[in-house]
């Protein structure tokens, strides 16, 4: 029988870097094989990665959903099993955050996302929290792997610098508990501090063309402050975020998720998930490649195995990429991926 995807990267050799007397018992490759053809087929089986993003009303969440899925176009929204909502007639009301929680928000341009917004619930409305809850809870630990959640974003605007942790933030990172879903602190509309620098330098008397050259060494030093603010007010809480990252430029249709990808996946605790994430997307060929050497062709080189089938070395390569280049990597690929190691980058790479 196939190996499970999912499982597949468990079954290599594996080793703590750099190698050591350790012995390892050494794990037939062989035993694994797979033709393109079925590889194909296993990596068409395994769930879309689920994600729920949260925060409250204008935090620009809908934004970086549609730049992870590399489309300016609206999400399709299903609700129950797979009926998909109208949102001619509707639109508008889903726009403003009164559509579910639990409908699975699908952008035709990559269907292998699929999101669920929180809707920006309110700390007062004792309902609303614990339904939400109830969907963390319920969705972190689902024994069916096609409803689990993988990740979850949480958007902290940073454009209402007097008001960036509020009673809502305060609730969910006390008495919502993710188990092992990883919470991530996304710092949303960042870019709007940059008129706060100006502001603040024209109060210290230089011109408006002066204040605009040198406004952006004080953004981010601005933007410095609202992190560490952010971090320990969060910190302190019952359960806190795994990360917090920097978003700029999101309004930018060629924005770069790269960092938000990296991010999210090294907060994941489990290889197969970061595999079904980085394959996810779409867009960054560049992601695939450090994935697969950092977190396969790493591990294969320092392993003490007898013999690595090359096809199912390709295979497990393959795995990182998006669907549709799974079964066009080639025994050459490999070296060519070799030639884009960092040596360095062996021993002290994620």
């Amino acid at each position: 029988m196939a190996p499970n995807p999912l499982r597949f990267w468990s079954r290599l050799p594996q080793r703590t870097l750099p190698p050591s007397d350790d012995t390892v018992v050494p794990t037939r490759a062989s035993d694994y094989r797979l033709d393109p053809a079925e590889a194909k087929k296993q990596i068409d089986r395994i769930p879309r990665f689920r994600i729920l993003v949260m925060g409250r009303a204008n935090a620009g969440k809908r934004t970086i959903l549609q730049r992870v899925c590399n489309t300016t176009d609206q999400p399709e929204i299903f609700y129950g099993k797979g009926k998909k909502v109208d949102t001619r007639a509707v639109w508008g009301s889903l726009g403003r955050g009164y559509h579910d929680i639990e409908d699975e928000l699908v952008f035709k341009s990559n269907p292998h996302f699929v999101f669920h917004d929180s809707c920006g619930f309110e700390a007062e409305s004792e309902a609303e929290f614990d339904h939400m809850k109830k969907f963390v809870t319920d969705r972190a630990k689902a024994t069916k792997l096609e409803r689990r959640i993988h990740a979850i974003w949480y958007c902290i605007p940073l454009n209402e610098s007097h008001r960036m942790v509020m009673a809502a933030e305060r609730k969910f990172f006390n008495e919502c508990d993710s188990g092992h879903v990883p919470v991530i602190v996304l710092l949303t509309k960042a870019d709007t501090l940059n008129l706060d620098a100006v502001q603040e330098l024209m109060r210290r008397g230089l011109t408006v063309d002066d204040a605009m050259k040198e406004a952006p060494e004080v953004e981010k030093q601005l933007q410095k402050g609202c992190l560490e603010k952010i971090k320990g007010w969060l910190n302190e809480l019952q359960f806190p975020p795994q990360n917090y990252l920097m978003l700029t430029g999101m309004e930018q249709e060629s924005a770069d998720c790269e960092e938000l990808l990296k991010c999210t996946a090294n907060a994941l605790t489990e290889e197969g998930l970061q595999g079904l994430l980085i394959s996810s997307q779409q867009s960054n060929l560049g992601l695939c490649m450090e994935f697969a050497i950092m977190k396969t062709l790493r591990r294969v080189m320092y392993s003490e195995a007898v013999q690595i089938n090359l096809d199912t070395l390709v295979y497990v390569l393959a795995t990182w990429f998006p669907y549709k280049y799974v079964g066009c990597f080639r025994e050459d690929d490999i070296g060519w991926m070799l030639t884009m190691i960092n040596p360095t980058s062996l021993y002290w790479g994620s």
